[in-house]
């Protein structure tokens, strides 16, 4: 079954006032941490959805070995970078029966995280999979083709979050036991570094 990876980075991290994709934790940028993880596993396509600092974060790494596109609509939210990035999968492979939606601040993502995702779509039979950490469910998550067109169709800065809840009856979970740590603001990355 074709499964695609969107990476979405195209935030401006309007808390921390810098790009968090461009932090380092243990020798790599978060960026390049979600990155590798994706090219670890047997999915594609994978497709990198840039904005706010497109730029800076090209000229970081210009040696990403993957299909990256530039959402020039960041500033309406996560929603219209999830509906760039899809759209961008399925032009690229139309018959794309899941997509893994991850997100490019956690730093404790592993390639194991997208592989067990599928497994359990797989084993569960539900069509949304979704990451467990601390009480909530959240990413990376897969989705399902019968929900492609919800997902282009989101708006604002929930993210896919919404489809979660709406169809909790198709949901099905794996544990991420440290998805929690993301990193939103200077005192997240400082105690991520205190962690080490």
């Amino acid at each position: 079954m074709n499964t695609g990876i969107i990476i979405l980075a195209a935030g401006n991290s309007s808390r921390l006032g810098s790009p968090k994709q461009l932090l380092y934790y243990q020798g790599s940028s978060l960026l390049q941490r979600t990155v590798a993880a994706a090219e670890t596993t047997a999915y594609v396509p994978i497709v990198l959805v840039l904005g706010a600092y497109a730029d800076q974060i090209l000229e970081q790494h210009p040696d990403f070995n993957i299909n990256i596109i530039i959402n020039d609509s960041w500033e309406k939210g996560i929603s219209s970078s999830i509906a760039a990035g899809l759209s961008k999968m399925l032009e690229l492979e139309a018959d794309t029966k899941n997509v893994v939606i991850a997100v490019a601040d956690q730093p404790f993502i592993r390639p194991e995280i997208f592989t067990e995702l599928v497994e359990e779509s797989q084993r569960s039979r539900k069509n949304i999979v979704a990451s467990k950490y601390a009480e909530t469910i959240g990413t990376p998550a897969l989705f399902n083709e019968i929900y492609f067109d919800e997902l282009i169709a989101l708006n604002g800065n929930t993210g896919a979050k919404p489809l979660l809840q709406k169809y909790a009856a198709d949901v099905a979970t794996i544990p991420f036991e440290l998805g929690h740590i993301d990193i939103d603001t200077q005192k997240d990355y400082n105690n991520l570094n205190h962690e080490q």
